[in-house]
This record gives structure tokens, C-alpha cells and sequence, in this order.
């Protein structure tokens, strides 16, 4: 068990951390008055001391972190840290189960959106800001976070950081050291959602609907303030800076930081996922506008566009925010849409799904395989960019990209074999393992997680850390295989 003492040491950290953030809305809670105040003291105290206790008691071996050491990390501190984000929760909602608790959690820190809660609009402000403010943590990756804070604790950063950032080519780093690079990850993930914050409440949000909407869109999650998600304002401008800034953050944030540090266009127009994504995104609006307006869904063609534009982006990111119940739609434009979160999230964001970096891989692996059928002797490369595509990165994309399918299939089959209907439960697990929150039918925007069943959620929280971490991440841990000494 001493062998764990260090990547246990670093968790001990890693909780008292968490715990101080929750003075963020204790705060706030102390500020308004909203009659929380005592659910995060007690929330913190719980958190600091689990934190200080597992810190101390294993301080007696000091080295630095291994590959081995950092898998088991990251998969223990997205398992562990809901545990601590429930608390509030708990304290403040007495009839909340523990179960709705660690999932809403789960929902939170992964970034996802999916919730189990109801009476958002007449929740205390502190609450609502710390399930968002739980997007804003996990969307960039607590791992992240305290490799940037925490450059000195001699933990091995850069195994933290491979295991934790969302991207084939995990190697590439946009500054010689590991904790710079995460500094300015999280510097250009904070200039951003300020950005989203003023431009929300420019828009006609008051000051704490901006703040917590803000948490939500640059996190890229689907947690609101408001039972009816963002349709509750009904406001055309704040949709337009909703579908502005979850572009911006479905795009890759090392992306936007050479952007930012070179004060040039230029890494924009070098990104070769950035084409892709676009065209994606237009080609499904256009086409969806289209398919609407044959059908009559809705009123008018500037109706139509509207509704489509905002759920396309808002799903295709892996943002989960909705204006509509979409699930009134033909089920072709359903699906199509619960797809598009399947890939379309650029790596390096902190949108869910195999990202659009694996699928162009895929998609000109299968181009490759098809020139090779006809011309067996051919050298043809796959590129990204101008730079080919080592083979290590094509086996890897292709394993991850048959564990997802895997991944649905079966979670599909065990949610559908306790009597679960198959849409829900097809529905649910992509939403979850895409980090996506509301999927369709009896989980679609107009309803919620709620009416699921205790082993529905543990299962569906399972799925949210496991798209979380990109499948082979959490699976790695739970092999025989990585207990063996």
C-alpha cells in the first residue's frame, strides 16, 4: 500500500484545494444572505480536514510521480472529488439522496449537465453558482489546474497533465515547462469566461444569471439557474453570445493561447481541426433548416434557423444549454444532432466525445485504406496539417475509437436489460459518455435524470467520469493488469 502513498499524498492535496474553492460560494452565500451559509461550512470543514488527514498520513514516502502513480491519480481524484462537491448539497437539500447528490456532482465536475434537480429557479443563488461553478472547475481539468498552481510540489506534472488533457497528441507542449503550459491554459480559460460573463450581462442577463451562465458556457457543462435551461429568458442576444462563446470554447484552448500570447490570427488559420468544424456545424444547420422547414416544425423560417442554429452548437460542443424541447422533433433531426456530440468538440477543449482531431484521423485512415484496396504499393500517408500522422497516434485513435463504440453498446444493453426503454437508455448513455447532459426521450431538455432509477445513475455517473477521462484513462485503473506489482 506504500507504493500508493504518493499519488495518494498528491489526492490529499488535491481535496484541501477543493475545499478552499468552496469558500467561492460560501462566500457569496455569506453576502446575500441566502440561508446557505451553513451548508458550506460545514461542507469545507468536511473536505479540508478529509483532505489534511489523507495528506498527513502519507507523507511518509517522498518521489515523484509515475506514469503508473498518474493514471491512478486522475482516475481517483474525478471519483473521489464528487464525493466532496455532493456535500452542499446534501447539507442544504436534506431530502436529496446520496445518490442524486454524487451524480449531480459527477454531472458537475465532468462537465456534462445532466441533473437530477428541479426548483432551480427558487434555489439560493451560492447553490446554483456552485453546481456551475463545478463546470468551470472540471472543464479544463482539476489535474490542470493544480499542476499550474502547484508547479513545486514535485508530484511529476507531465504525467498528470498526459493523463488528464483531452487530445491525441498529448506530447506537444506550448511551453517548455509543464506548469507554464497549464498557467496559460487556465489564463486564456479565465479571460474567456470573463469575456462570456460581461457579454451575457450586456446582453439583458442580470449580474449572478450572467456569472452562472458564464460558468456553464466557457466550461462547456449544461447546468442553469432556470428549470427551463436559457429558454426561460427567451432572449435572442443572449442566445447569439451563447452560440459566440461555446464556439469559441468547443475550439482548442492551446489554440486560443498561441493566439493570445503571439497576438495573431495565424494559429487560427494553422489549427487543421478548425476547417472541419466549422463546415460541420454549417453544413448540419443548413441542412437541419431545411429539413425543419419541410416539416413545419416551427413557425417561420427565422424561427426555424433560431432553434436550430442555438441546439446544433449547444450539442455538437457538448454544451447542453436548450431553448426548446427539441425532443418535438422529427427523430431524424434528434438523432442527428446526439451525433454531432459524438465528435464534433475540438481535442484540447473541454467538449466531450472522441473530439474532431480523432474522427478527421478516421476519416482519412478509411480514405488511405481505400486508395491502398486499389493500389496495394501506394505510400500515402495520413497528414494532419502538413505533418504526418505517426502510426502510434493512428493505433491509438482507432483502439479509443472501438472502446467508445464498445462503451455505448454495452452500457446501452445494461441500462435497456433492467426494462429502461431503448431510447432513453441509448440516448442517455451517449449524452453521458459525451458529456453532453440531456439526451432524448424520457432524459430529453424537457425533462431530466430525476425519474431514473438509484442503478440507472450510478451507472450513468460511471459513464460521465468514464467519457470524462476518455475511456482508456479510467479503464487503464481498472485492470488487473495495473494492480500487479
Amino acid at each position: 500500500m506504500r507504493a500508493y502513498h504518493p499519488p495518494l499524498n498528491a489526492l490529499g492535496l488535491i481535496i484541501m484545494i477543493f475545499g478552499l474553492l468552496m469558500g467561492f460560494p460560501l462566500a457569496v452565500s455569506a453576502w446575500l444572505d441566502d440561508g446557505a451559509t451553513l451548508a458550506y461550512d460545514q461542507a469545507i470543514f468536511g473536505t479540508f480536514v478529509a483532505g489534511l488527514i489523507l495528506w498527513t498520513i502519507t507523507r511518509g514516502v517522498r518521489r515523484d510521480l509515475r506514469v503508473h502513480d498518474g493514471f491512478f491519480l486522475v482516475a481517483a481524484t474525478w471519483v473521489v472529488l464528487p464525493l466532496f462537491g455532493a456535500l452542499p448539497l446534501l447539507a442544504f437539500l436534506p431530502t436529496l439522496s446520496f445518490t442524486d447528490a454524487y451524480f449531480e456532482a459527477v454531472s458537475g465536475l465532468t462537465a456534462t449537465g445532466a441533473t437530477v434537480l428541479t426548483g432551480l429557479d427558487d434555489l439560493p443563488i451560492s447553490i446554483n453558482l456552485w453546481r456551475t461553478f463545478m463546470h468551470w472547475i472540471g472543464g479544463m481539468g482539476v489535474i490542470v489546474l493544480v499542476v499550474a498552481i502547484l508547479p513545486l510540489l514535485g508530484i511529476g506534472g507531465r504525467q498528470l497533465y498526459k493523463a488528464e488533457v483531452p487530445t491525441p497528441m498529448k506530447d506537444a507542449s506550448l511551453t517548455p515547462r509543464i506548469a507554464e503550459t497549464a498557467k496559460g491554459l487556465w489564463l486564456t480559460y479565465l479571460l474567456l469566461t470573463v469575456a462570456c460573463g460581461f457579454s451575457l450581462w450586456g446582453a439583458g442577463l442580470e449580474g449572478w444569471d450572467a456569472l452562472i451562465h458564464a460558468f456553464t458556457i466557457t466550461g462547456l457543462g449544461g447546468f442553469s439557474s432556470k428549470d427551463a435551461s436559457l429558454g426561460h429568458f427567451d432572449n435572442l442576444n443572449v442566445e447569439l453570445v451563447t452560440i459566440t462563446f461555446a464556439l469559441l470554447a468547443g475550439l482548442n484552448y492551446a489554440t486560443h493561447y498561441l493566439a493570445l500570447v503571439r497576438g495573431s490570427f495565424r494559429p487560427y488559420l494553422r489549427d487543421p481541426e478548425i476547417p472541419f468544424y466549422f463546415g460541420v456545424l454549417l453544413f448540419s444547420i443548413a441542412m437541419l433548416t431545411v429539413y425543419m422547414m419541410y416539416w413545419q416544425i416551427h413557425a417561420d423560417l427565422f424561427t426555424t434557423l433560431r432553434n436550430v442554429a442555438f441546439h446544433v452548437v449547444s450539442i455538437s460542443t457538448s454544451l447542453g444549454l436548450a431553448i426548446d424541447d427539441y425532443t418535438s422533433w422529427p427523430m431524424f433531426a434528434q438523432i442527428w444532432i446526439l451525433f454531432l456530440g459524438s465528435f464534433v468538440a475540438c481535442s484540447g477543449s473541454a467538449g466531450g466525445g472522441i473530439k474532431m482531431m480523432r474522427a478527421i484521423i478516421l476519416y482519412k485512415q478509411v480514405l488511405r485504406e481505400i486508395v491502398r484496396s486499389l493500389h496495394p504499393h501506394a505510400v500515402r500517408p495520413v497528414r494532419m496539417g502538413k505533418k504526418p500522422v505517426p502510426e502510434t497516434i493512428l493505433h491509438a485513435v482507432l483502439g479509443f475509437s472501438f472502446m467508445y463504440m464498445v462503451s455505448i453498446v454495452s452500457l446501452t444493453l445494461i441500462l435497456s436489460a433492467t426494462g429502461l426503454e431503448l431510447v432513453t437508455s441509448f440516448s442517455a448513455v451517449v449524452a453521458c459518455l459525451n458529456n453532453t447532459g440531456p439526451g432524448l426521450e424520457a432524459v430529453g431538455p424537457a425533462a431530466n435524470y430525476q425519474a431514473l432509477s438509484a442503478f440507472h445513475k450510478w451507472v450513468l455517473a460511471f459513464t460521465m467520469i468514464l467519457g470524462r477521462l476518455e475511456i482508456f484513462t479510467f479503464l487503464v485503473v481498472l485492470t488487473p493488469a495495473f494492480w500487479r506489482r
